[in-house]
């Protein structure tokens, strides 16, 4: 079912699919709910499921400066508008920063954690060089959106997978050049959602966390996660039964509330 909220100015998109314990689930940057739809078909089958596209992402266009506040912001409202008082909340990649910040922010909304192949180290580590080279590399090209229109930002996808490659150009360009412009901006500022190992420390709830081990989601990164949270399981990206994993593991911090799917 798709799903619109007025939210702080902006005209915001999601996807609300399946029955039972709640989940939310968030994509990462430059791109939008639908890059996740293996996961979200997967969870759906005994979850329910409510994948925004983030505020400057998809349909949920909007142009103006974003931070994790803002985008916190709208977590909450979506959680209010469909009447979820608490949840799993799953994040990929970027999309780790908004789970962990709403994880602090709302520590009364939150059932446990999903953090797969995070990307931030807190504003005590910052961005690493290498991702400083990466959000300015995006940054400069998506940019040229608001001159040239959205075939600017083709580069930035050519790099993708070549089984993914044509889906992905095709949903890039539906996309909004101000909101494009305006989520590179935000990844290239080197923002964070949190400070230091030890805020980290004061997320009490399970983390499901799936390494990084690539330039954008480095494995030091991980590595402070797994000093910081005190319940914590790691998985590795190419784990065969991530799926199964990550189903399992929203379900138990739900309290085991699997929907009964009938043939």
């Amino acid at each position: 079912m798709d799903l619109w909220l007025e939210h702080d100015g902006a005209r915001l998109f999601a996807v609300d699919s399946g029955e039972g314990a709640p989940v939310l689930l968030l994509h990462g940057g430059m791109a939008d709910h639908r890059v996740c739809l293996p996961t979200l078909a997967s969870l759906s089958a005994g979850l329910r499921v409510i994948a925004p596209d983030q505020r400057g992402s998809g349909r949920s266009w909007c142009g103006e400066p974003l931070s994790f506040e803002r985008l916190t912001s709208d977590l909450l409202a979506w959680m209010n508008k469909v009447q979820v008082e608490r949840a799993a909340v799953v994040g990929f990649s970027s999309g780790t920063g908004v789970a962990v910040h709403f994880a602090l922010a709302q520590p009364g909304r939150v059932a446990g954690l999903a953090l797969l192949q995070p990307v931030y180290g807190g504003v005590e580590q910052g961005l690493t060089p290498e991702q400083v080279g990466i959000f300015s590399w995006m940054d400069g090209i998506a940019s040229q959106a608001l001159e040239h229109g959205i075939e600017a930002i083709k580069p930035l996808y050519a790099a993708a997978p070549e089984q993914f490659r044509e889906q992905a150009m095709a949903m890039a360009m539906e996309y909004d050049p101000a909101s494009i412009v305006a989520t590179s901006h935000f990844l290239s500022s080197g923002a964070q959602p949190f400070r230091s190992q030890a805020d980290l420390a004061s997320i009490r709830v399970p983390v499901l966390l799936v390494r990084g081990a690539d330039p954008m989601h480095p494995g030091t990164v991980s590595d402070l996660y797994l000093r910081a949270f005190a319940r914590v399981r790691a998985l590795e990206p190419h784990d065969p039964l991530l799926a199964e994993k990550l189903k399992e593991f929203c379900a138990t911090t739900l309290g085991g509330k699997l929907k009964v799917q009938r043939e």
